[in-house]
């Protein structure tokens, strides 16, 4: 018979090996040569910059495997999402030409800098007060404590990045998809750990669809020019500089 502590061997080793393969596969995917539509609601604009310019990130910030195993989860539960609404009635496309491998739908502005690819574009559906067609629809997961975050205040409040990738999306995709920023964009979010579901509607804010395409022409001009953005905190031991993967690169730099 096996003691614990082989056990606990056991599940470490297939473990490790499972994230060794997650860590492989993530190294062998293309980094992004665009500024993502989906980042432009980050607090800092010079970690924008290291991002777009795809900067080393610092020793020991790369994605571990736990946190790749965490991204998988998220795009399986968002394609249980799919399938729910679907279900439930909602006329909902993921992919052009409705196939699994269809291309996403997305824009592609500033001559491919900057791009987006929407979860879905809802096309019909239930009666539900204040939905109309088309409608933008993102879907994100969270853990419970900021799931309920979210649902008590609101995505706007809870999460801004989310509210400034939905208002930068309904703008640009208005131009493909006529009406869609004419609607109220329906946001879904997933608690990870008690499958309880939020759902709200999200008017189109013009104002921030403004400002986050002001800060992204921004981010792609100083790159350019070589120069650096303001950083978001005067000291390193600010929150957001904590969790950034080039905060040793950013501090280690001028202003």
């Amino acid at each position: 018979m096996l003691d614990y502590n082989h056990k606990a061997t056991i599940s470490d080793a297939v473990a490790a090996a499972i994230d060794a393969a997650l860590q492989s596969a993530n190294a062998a995917t293309p980094a992004r040569d665009y500024l993502g539509g989906s980042r432009l609601g980050h607090a800092c604009e010079r970690a924008l910059q290291f991002e777009f310019a795809r900067a080393p990130k610092d020793d020991g910030a790369d994605f571990t495997g736990r946190l790749l195993r965490i991204f998988a989860i998220g795009h399986a539960l968002e394609d249980l999402a799919v399938r729910w609404l679907r279900a439930a009635g909602f006329d909902l496309y993921t992919r052009k030409g409705g196939r699994p491998d269809g291309e996403q739908f997305g824009f592609s502005v500033a001559g491919g800098r900057i791009r987006g690819h929407v979860d879905g574009i809802i096309a019909g559906g239930p009666a539900i007060p204040g939905l109309g067609f088309p409608a933008l629809w993102e879907c994100k997961t969270m853990n419970a404590k900021a799931w309920r975050e979210t649902a008590s205040k609101g995505v706007t409040i809870a999460k801004p990045i989310y509210a400034a990738q939905i208002a930068v999306y309904q703008a640009y995709m208005d131009a493909t998809v006529p009406g869609i920023a004419d609607h109220p964009a329906l946001f879904t979010a997933i608690n990870k750990d008690t499958a309880d579901l939020h759902h709200e509607l999200v008017p189109f804010d013009a104002a921030l669809a403004q400002r986050m395409s002001d800060r992204a022409v921004r981010v792609l001009q100083a790159t350019d020019a070589g120069e650096l953005l303001p950083r978001i905190a005067r000291e390193p031991d600010h929150f957001e500089c904590r969790m950034c993967p080039w905060a040793q690169r950013c501090w280690s730099l001028p202003g």
